[in-house]
C-alpha cells in the first residue's frame, strides 16, 4: 500500500501511544490551540437510543431509527469527542507532538473507539476550518451499553461494501486510482462520496505532477480539475473495490502527497 492510502487510513506512525483515558468536557486534551467548547446538549437517555453514526463531509449525525438525535460538527473537537465518549465509552488515545509529524501529521490527539471509529483532534484547526479528522474503519462499533452501533457514510455506504459501480460511474475528478497503471490490473481506489469544506482543494498552488493540465486557473475544468483535487468525504477501497475506510476531510486527486 502506498503512502497516500496509509495516510487516508489514519496510520500516523509517528504518534506516541499514551494508553487509555477517559475523556470529558473538562479533561479533553487537544493542545494549547483548543479552546473550551460546550458539549452538545443531548441526554444520556437519547444517546442510549442511538443505533447509527452517519458520517457526512463536515459533521457526524447520531441517529435512532433514521431520525437525527444530535449532529456533531467537525469544527468542534471538544464537543465531538466528549459526546462520543458518552456514547461509546473510553477510547484508546495516542498523541503526535509539535514537529514530530511535519505537514502530513498535524500535532494533536487521536481517539479510537473499538478499532472502528477514529477521531484526530488537532491542536490547531486547519485552514479549512475543521478541528478534527475522522476515519471509519469498520461497519459498526460497540456502544457503552454493549449494543452494536452501525457506522455509515452517505446513502448507507459502509466498510466492506463493494462500490465498483459507483467508482466506474464517477467523473475522473471524483476518483483516484492507486493501481500499477495497467488498465487490466487490480487497483485500489479513492472515491469522493460527498464534497465538503467549501469545495476547497488540498493545495491551492499549481500542481507539480507530470500530468496534462498542469496549470492553475480560477475555474479548473477537465484534467485541470482532476489535477487540482476535490475535498470532502471519501471512501478508500482495496483491489476488489470493497470499502476499507471512510474519511473526512480526505481530498481526491490532491496535488500534494499529503
Amino acid at each position: 500500500m502506498t503512502f497516500r492510502p496509509l495516510l487516508a487510513l489514519g496510520l500516523a506512525t509517528l504518534a506516541v501511544p499514551t494508553g487509555v483515558f477517559g475523556v470529558g468536557t473538562s479533561t479533553l486534551v487537544g493542545g494549547d490551540g483548543v479552546t473550551e467548547s460546550v458539549t452538545a446538549h443531548v441526554s444520556n437517555h437519547a444517546l442510549q437510543q442511538v443505533d447509527t453514526i452517519e458520517l457526512g463531509a463536515e459533521a457526524m449525525v447520531l441517529e435512532h431509527d433514521d431520525s437525527e438525535v444530535v449532529t456533531l460538527p467537525m469544527r468542534d473537537a471538544r464537543g465531538t469527542v466528549a459526546v462520543l465518549n458518552r456514547l461509546l465509552g473510553t477510547p484508546a488515545r495516542s498523541r503526535t507532538h509539535v514537529g514530530e509529524g511535519g505537514a502530513c501529521f498535524p500535532a494533536g490527539t487521536t481517539y479510537t473507539w473499538g478499532g472502528g471509529l477514529r477521531v484526530a483532534a488537532m491542536n490547531t484547526p486547519s485552514t479549512l476550518g475543521n478541528a478534527v479528522e475522522i476515519r471509519v474503519l469498520r461497519d459498526d462499533v460497540r456502544g457503552r451499553t454493549g449494543t452494536r452501533i452501525a457506522l455509515t457514510g452517505p446513502d448507507g455506504v459502509q466498510v466492506g461494501d463493494d462500490i465498483a459501480e459507483q467508482v466506474a460511474d464517477a467523473p475522473p475528478a471524483d476518483r483516484e486510482s492507486f493501481g500499477s497503471g495497467d488498465d487490466d490490473g487490480p487497483s485500489a481506489w479513492q472515491l469522493l462520496l460527498a464534497p465538503g469544506w467549501d469545495g476547497t482543494t488540498a493545495d491551492d498552488e499549481p500542481s507539480t505532477r507530470d500530468e496534462p493540465g498542469d496549470g492553475h486557473s480560477d475555474e479548473p475544468s477537465g484534467d485541470d480539475a482532476a489535477t487540482t483535487g476535490r475535498n470532502g468525504l471519501s471512501a478508500l477501497t482495496d483491489d476488489d473495490s470493497r470499502v476499507i475506510v471512510l474519511g473526512t476531510p480526505m481530498p481526491v486527486n490532491a496535488t500534494r502527497d499529503c
